[in-house]
């Protein structure tokens, strides 16, 4: 608790700690859009078979001229088992007596069909492009789509395993930073994917920086905190990621292209990435990294800024020395990740969590 007693010198929850709110929360909104971006770039419009017939502007037949478009799609496309056109095939040729017949043709006997060997046709009333148009992710190509999502999260699992790692090592906010720019660049540049390769590679490691932005940027705002104002921190960043997924819907109703989408909601990471130097790395991992110049320079700055006038004359390197000298002896243990079953309470915390993390991938 001796950090806690300097925190009490520098301002608990003062302006600067709103100032910090004010620009993670933001980051935190538009990361729940771009983690959920494929519910709306990758959802799969209605679609059929192209058929020459009824499909090409250039034909010029007689015989076709006089039908509708629903007579031609009946006699081009079976019908599926709820009797509405089948998505994933077409008669081989035209099956003029459907015209004819009314009801169901039991009796008759059933015409060859083939799979969709031009294209497909979209439904684009609520979508004009979707990765599934853009690149025919429909069909026996459908699984694809799962391969975007398994790569995602792929690259949120890599993500999380390294990201704790580079964070403790180099600082979180040099980490917090260079996954902002990280997930700018790799992010607009899906946007302009020319191939479905690129953008699964791209989303791979928009997948990594993501999950380390999503943690870092929460830390840096509580490890400036004391305790008994994190339940509200807390509470608050909820807010910002339910906020996040509220944004996203109406981002995708105005913009219903999918290129055009990831474009909006990657570039204003760039905009935070500028704004994300005015963020001060934690003075307690400074310290505790043998950096204690830099965090006493941190612990002034706070201070400074929450405007604690004499917090200056009391911040000495003696006091910061004595104040963390536990916790500087406790850094000095080397831990592993069986350490977090080597106590009850810790084993309980980490069944209820796995607990409620398979609860809801469920």
């Amino acid at each position: 608790m001796a950090f806690q007693e300097l925190l009490d010198q520098v301002g608990d929850l003062g302006k600067y700690q709103i100032l910090q709110m004010v620009l993670i929360f933001p980051t935190l909104m538009m990361l729940l859009c771009q983690i959920f971006l494929e519910n709306f770039t990758a959802a799969i419009p209605g679609h059929r078979c192209w058929v020459n017939i009824l499909d090409n502007d250039t034909v010029s037949d007689n015989d076709t001229e006089i039908l509708s478009p629903d007579a031609l799609l009946r006699i081009s496309i079976p019908m599926d088992s709820d009797l509405r056109p089948d998505k994933c095939h077409r008669f081989i040729h035209p099956q003029w007596q459907l015209l004819h017949v009314n009801g169901t043709f039991t009796n008759m006997t059933e015409p060859d069909k083939e799979t969709c060997l031009d294209g497909w046709v979209y439904d684009q009333s609520s979508f004009p492009s979707t990765i599934i148009t853009e690149w025919d992710l429909v069909c026996s190509y459908q699984s694809q789509k799962s391969v975007v999502q398994f790569l995602f999260m792929t690259g949120m699992l890599v993500g999380g395993l390294i990201g704790g790692h580079l964070s403790d090592r180099f600082g979180r906010k040099l980490i917090l930073r260079w996954c902002l720019l990280q997930l700018t660049i790799f992010g607009t540049s899906a946007a302009f994917a020319p191939t479905f390769l690129i953008y699964c590679l791209l989303c791979f490691l928009s997948g990594c920086a993501s999950v380390i932005i999503l943690i870092n940027g929460p830390l840096l705002i509580i490890e400036w905190i004391r305790p008994s104002s994190k339940v509200m921190a807390i509470t608050l960043m909820s807010c910002a990621l339910s906020l996040g997924q509220m944004i996203l819907g109406g981002l995708a109703f105005l913009f219903r292209g999918w290129r055009t989408l990831q474009l909006v909601v990657s570039v204003p990471f760039l905009v935070i990435f500028f704004s994300s130097r005015w963020l001060v790395e934690p003075a307690r991992w400074l310290i505790i990294n043998n950096k204690p110049e830099e965090g006493l320079k941190a612990l002034r700055k706070v201070a400074h800024i929450n405007g604690m006038k004499n917090a200056g004359d009391i911040l000495t390197m003696e006091g910061l020395r004595s104040s963390m000298q536990d916790e500087l002896e406790a850094a000095q243990t080397k831990t592993t990740v069986c350490d977090l079953f080597c106590t009850p309470d810790l084993r309980k915390r980490i069944c209820l969590l796995l607990f409620v993390s398979r609860e809801t991938r469920s």
